[in-house]
């Protein structure tokens, strides 16, 4: 384990290092003769060159964008890995990407935004269905009757309609309230 520990302390160190060509070399030249004095198994090589290539790909200069949850996301989904794994992953994400409190703020603020159109969406749907119910209906919608109370009234396909857009709002305002209430 203690050569683990050392691969470790020299992946973080270069992950961290200045871009000085002269010095990634060299730190590059020692991981090379670490790893081929070790004896690892082939699956914690597997692991190793995945955590390596991915520190290449997140090389490129990071961006501040909400785009950046989506990479922690990915560690999230990944509930088969055990916790030392996920660890190692975490701190991987939280060195190449950076977050800081204007990215969260635009990343809140975005997900509040939907939670509250939701909503919006939800009440004007609820708002309709029930307005449909109330308003007559058109005479080509009038001649659809469903189920008869009396010879001159009864549960149209209006009616139908009417109920189905007021379950789907009521869907999409408790959808926007439980994912509010699931944040905080």
């Amino acid at each position: 384990m203690n050569i683990d520990d050392n691969i470790q302390k020299d992946l973080s160190a270069f992950e961290h290092i200045a871009h000085s060509d002269h010095v990634i070399d060299q730190k590059l030249d020692e991981l090379i003769s670490l790893l081929s004095a070790s004896k690892l198994n082939s699956d914690k090589v597997r692991n190793l060159q995945r955590r390596f290539n991915q520190a290449v790909e997140n090389a490129i200069p990071y961006s501040t964008s909400v785009d950046s949850f989506d990479a922690f996301r990915q560690v999230d989904g990944a509930s088969a890995a055990s916790r030392e794994e996920l660890l190692d992953e975490f701190s991987m994400l939280l060195s190449t990407h950076q977050l800081d409190s204007k990215a969260s703020h635009k990343y809140l603020l975005a997900q509040k935004t939907k939670r509250f159109i939701t909503g919006i969406i939800g009440v004007i749907m609820i708002t309709l269905g029930f307005a449909m119910i109330v308003m007559p209906a058109p005479p080509y919608f009038e001649m659809f009757t469903i189920f008869y109370f009396n010879h001159d009234d009864g549960v149209t396909l209006m009616d139908l309609i009417s109920l189905l857009v007021i379950f789907t709002g009521i869907y999409l305002l408790i959808r926007a309230i439980i994912q509010q209430g699931s944040r905080q």
